[in-house]
């Protein structure tokens, strides 16, 4: 396979402004263009449904990694893409993160802060080199952004520690930052 496995973060929700959908297909779209293909969580709904949806009508692999849990609520993709099983959500975010070459946190709920800050803390920690970018649609992630920079404003990590994400406001810069990624060297968490 050529190009990239990008996985993306992102809401199930669909009870959510348009200008969030947009931006999925047009991540979708962008993904597929360029010759890559996704990662994602495997659902129809909200914003993983919508980035599904456009990067397989582009033309390329989507892989769905779906825990049992959800796939048994009815909303699994299974058509047009690989679905993953697992057991549970920890074994859904082993199997993302060891498939993928960069990763994109489109706007979400609690799952995807968890997932998108699990996945910061394992390149703070050294444990991947992977990239991260949060796609920062109308602002939606100012406000973390800003408890980011308190908690290294506070001592509680290190100013190079913002380097471990980088920040774009559109599809085709999010994608363009992990074709373009080299790991950059950034201080342990304890030195």
């Amino acid at each position: 396979m050529t190009g990239k496995a990008i996985c993306v973060y992102c809401s199930s929700s669909s009870r959510i402004a348009a200008e969030f959908m947009t931006a999925a297909r047009d991540l979708g779209t962008e993904i597929a263009a360029r010759g890559h293909r996704l990662i994602y969580g495997g659902t129809t709904v909200g914003l993983m449904g919508e980035v599904a949806r456009a990067t397989i009508a582009g033309g390329a692999a989507v892989t769905g990694i779906i825990p049992r849990t959800i796939k048994d609520a009815g909303i699994a993709f299974e058509e047009g893409c690989e679905l993953i099983v697992t057991p549970d959500l920890r074994g859904r975010k082993t199997e993302m993160e060891k498939r993928s070459d960069g990763f994109i946190a489109l706007p979400g709920g609690f799952g995807t802060l968890e997932e998108v800050t699990e996945i910061i803390t394992l390149k703070q920690l050294r444990l991947h080199e992977k990239p991260v970018v949060f796609l920062n649609t109308s602002g939606y992630y100012d406000p973390l952004l800003g408890v980011f920079r308190h908690i290294c404003d506070s001592g509680f990590a290190h100013r190079s520690h913002q380097s471990l994400y980088h920040v774009v406001s559109s599809p085709r810069e999010a994608v363009a930052y992990i074709e373009a990624y080299r790991p950059g060297n950034v201080r342990t968490k304890w030195s």
